[in-house]
């Protein structure tokens, strides 16, 4: 079986990811694609990881870990979903580290299904707007201490997929930047169900209905209609094209409120963070999904 771990930088579009998930679960089901839905193993996977830091699953863990999460259903390939799989707000930067514990919580998670096929999927977001919006999640009342001490500038989203790749070199790891989501949210939801490219599904642009005026997706509905015979890569620059001239302000601007947050602070965190995304994509065995 091929199970499928989907999670993603906190304050993505990770949640929408899962509704356009599931309103497409019978007809991934009829392809042996299962789809589960959250509340039947948030949980009860979390609380089995969290005993794993004191001991061993036992051997029968991963049988009944599915027979609650799949309910007699029958599946190759499993999607399971969680924003908050690498640990809650308060504890997202340790060590200089973000999602300190994410090595170690995906080695448990192989150790849970130790004959199948394990594959993380997992948005990811520019520090400058990510460290913000989890800080006000996070129970701390100082941003010094919420960040460990930590220097902003030296946080780097590819020191934590080294660490998973490095202690689970037989998972393969697909990650994006939530700033692209909407151009390639049909191919995340393909590559994540095992889907051939082009396979049509519902909701493929769920998001963009969420980010642009209704003036604007009527116009791309009529624009897409007209335009039946569109490659991938065409429409994506139609997307990106819609996005520049009808996107909502308030759905797609963030307003930064932190001591010492500067726009040149944000400014250069977006400059590090896109040579890091860079290099990430240069790992081995981790596939980055780009406009």
């Amino acid at each position: 079986m091929q199970v499928i771990v989907h999670t993603g930088a906190h304050y993505t579009d990770e949640e929408r990811l899962m509704k356009c998930l599931l309103k497409n679960k019978q007809a991934f089901s009829d392809l042996g694609v299962a789809v589960p839905g959250p509340g039947k193993y948030r949980k009860l996977l979390r609380q089995t990881l969290i005993a794993m830091r004191k001991s061993a699953a036992d051997p029968d863990a991963r049988e009944v870990l599915l027979d609650a999460i799949l309910d007699e259903e029958t599946a190759d390939r499993v999607i399971l979903s969680n924003t908050n799989f690498f640990g809650a707000p308060r504890a997202a930067v340790r060590r200089g580290k973000i999602y300190p514990t994410a090595a170690e919580r995906m080695s448990h998670f192989q150790q849970l299904f130790p004959d199948d096929e394990v594959e993380m999927f997992m948005g990811l977001r520019d520090p400058g707007s990510f460290l913000p919006a989890i800080y006000k999640e996070s129970p701390k009342d100082e941003l010094h201490d919420f960040l460990d001490g930590a220097d902003p500038r030296e946080l780097r989203w590819s020191n934590t997929i080294r660490d998973i790749k490095e202690a689970n070199p037989g998972i393969s790891v697909t990650v994006w930047c939530n700033e692209d989501t909407p151009m390639i949210w049909s191919q995340i939801v393909r590559d994540m169900a095992g889907m051939e490219p082009f396979s049509e599904i519902e909701g493929a642009y769920d998001l963009l209905s969420d980010i642009i005026s209704p003036q604007g997706m009527a116009r791309f509905e009529t624009y897409l209609t007209s335009h039946p015979a569109m490659t991938e890569v065409q429409r994506r620059r139609v997307i990106s094209a819609f996005l520049d001239k009808f996107a909502l302000e308030d759905e797609i601007v963030e307003e930064l409120d932190l001591p010492g947050w500067t726009d040149a602070l944000v400014g250069e965190l977006t400059d590090i963070y896109e040579e890091d995304v860079l290099e990430i994509s240069r790992m081995p065995g981790v596939q980055l999904i780009s406009p």
